[in-house]
């Protein structure tokens, strides 16, 4: 969530494209997704330089001999008069060309086009973007967050971005590996797939191979010189990554993310993954199932439940999305595979004949690993539903089941979403990775592990307060009439001094 003067300045840029006569928020995303991209574009290209200068490494490059002026960092000198030509029949044509045929990212962006007509309006959006801190951290995504609150349909389907910390918590506990085939059923702006990557350049590569550099405004950013992934580079390019949405705008944002962060050509593709026409099988290297699915999937929205597809509602006869994604999950996952998915506490403890048939479904037939309990102001500003993460792989058998209350993130519960100190989510990740079914038995703490022939005595109940132990501190009060006096002196006093306020005003 982005606050203070990054707030302004995009609201203000918002207020930009409103004066220009730009008026649908969902052509103001597009266009500044599309100017954003290409001032990243300039950014990547600028850190693969430098990282040939010092390490050799080759790259592909995005703008040719005769192209650089179309760089970014180029024509944000231009005046208004020079700009907008250029961009217009120059800059967007480049982009769509260099998004080649054949790559999904190219679905996307072969359609864009520069809907900016004044000259003013664009060079006050190439400014106010410049000034944007864009390579630090997710700011991308948590702009696009802020972006997308000002729509007036946003949340109504679920569309709101997963924290980035919850993510990160998420991919750590399932610790993907380079090798492996990853897939966001409902992608989004590619949170999940972009946390995956980002882990794995920290996991698999040395720190005395990494580089810190500056851009052009004076922000650091790290070069990757002895990269461990290099053998893995081809996958990673175009194979490992799958991501599916039915937002096309989310989309753009989730191939530009992709792209950013050195994944090529990502399989990020337009697919209702519900409906009957999602394939029964997986393009290129996952055609037997996926290594890993990490998701949050849409709790609630429109569903046409004519196009569910017959094999999702054999297994949960519901119109519940967030049941059918997790079948769809199960389904999707290859034997061995492995998720953590984002589900509201209604999938936990609901009581309703599909809800009892899917919780049977994962602790029965698969191997149900963690229930994680989240607070529910984790979605604040855009939601305020309790929230829990269900980790578990396809097939298996489950003996026992850790449980984890995350009672504070590291952010307050409220609306704002400010820092605080208390944070359980780094305990949470230790105990999980020192988990033991014979020692976490206290049920007063945190961390407990339930076993499967318990949940099952329960009619499959996986909240946590089920099982959880409450510790309560007993209080002693006055005996009742000494209350009862303590009562008629505080109404002595207060008839006094009305009394004496009467007095006053006579």
């Amino acid at each position: 969530m982005i606050t203070g003067d990054l707030k302004r300045s995009v609201d203000a840029l918002w207020t930009e494209f409103w004066q220009g006569g730009i008026t649908n928020p969902l052509t103001v995303i597009e266009q500044i997704t599309f100017l954003i991209y290409v001032r990243l574009l300039d950014v990547a290209e600028t850190r693969d330089e430098n990282r040939l200068r010092r390490s050799g490494t080759e790259f592909k490059r995005r703008f040719s001999d005769a192209d650089q002026d179309l760089r970014w960092s180029h024509f944000r000198h231009l005046g208004g008069d020079a700009m907008l030509p250029l961009v217009r029949d120059r800059v967007f044509p480049h982009f769509r060309k260099s998004s080649v045929g054949g790559t999904t990212f190219s679905e996307f962006m072969k359609d864009a086009q520069l809907m900016i007509q004044k000259e003013s309006l664009l060079t006050k959006a190439v400014t106010m973007i410049n000034n944007l801190p864009l390579t630090e951290g997710d700011t991308k995504g948590d702009l696009y967050e802020h972006l997308l609150s000002k729509l007036t349909t946003a949340g109504i389907n679920g569309q709101f971005r997963t924290p980035r910390h919850i993510i990160r918590l998420m991919v750590d506990i399932l610790e993907p590996k380079p090798t492996e085939v990853i897939a966001d059923p409902s992608c989004g702006t590619g949170g999940f797939l972009v946390q995956v990557m980002e882990y794995l350049m920290e996991t698999y590569t040395s720190p005395e191979a990494v580089i810190t550099e500056t851009d052009e405004d004076g922000k650091p950013y790290n070069i990757y010189t002895g990269d461990l992934l290099e053998d893995h580079r081809e996958h990673i390019r175009s194979n490992m990554f799958h991501g599916f949405d039915f937002d096309a705008t989310m989309l753009r944002i989730a191939a530009m993310n992709m792209m950013l962060h050195g994944v090529d050509d990502p399989d990020i593709h337009y697919q209702d993954t519900l409906s009957n026409n999602f394939p029964e099988r997986f393009p290129n290297s996952a055609t037997e199932g996926f290594d890993v699915i990490l998701a949050n999937p849409p709790f609630k929205g429109s569903l046409d439940y004519e196009d569910v597809h017959a094999g999702l509602l054999r297994q949960v006869k519901t119109k519940k999305t967030e049941l059918l994604f997790l079948v769809l999950i199960l389904r999707m996952l290859k034997i061995g595979g492995r998720s953590a998915t984002v589900v509201p506490d209604g999938v936990l403890f609901g009581s309703s004949t599909a809800h009892v048939a899917l919780r049977r479904q994962l602790l029965d037939e698969n191997q149900l690993e963690a229930v994680i309990s989240l607070p529910s102001g984790v979605f604040k500003p855009y939601a305020g539903v309790s929230t829990g993460i269900l980790v578990f792989t396809k097939g298996g058998r489950t003996d026992d089941v850790f449980f984890y209350d995350v009672e504070a993130d590291g952010l307050s519960l409220d609306d704002k979403r400010e820092p605080v100190k208390a944070n359980d989510l780094p305990d949470c990740l230790a105990a999980w990775k020192n988990r033991n079914p014979d020692k976490d038995t206290d049920r007063k703490g945190k961390a407990f592990f339930v076993s499967a022939e318990e949940i099952r005595g329960t009619n499959y109940d996986l909240s946590i307060s089920q099982y959880k132990e409450r510790v309560y501190e007993q209080k002693e009060y006055d005996p009742p009439l000494i209350l009862l006096d303590k009562m008629k002196k505080l109404n002595g006093s207060i008839e006094a001094d009305l009394t004496a306020l009467e007095e006053l005003i006579r």
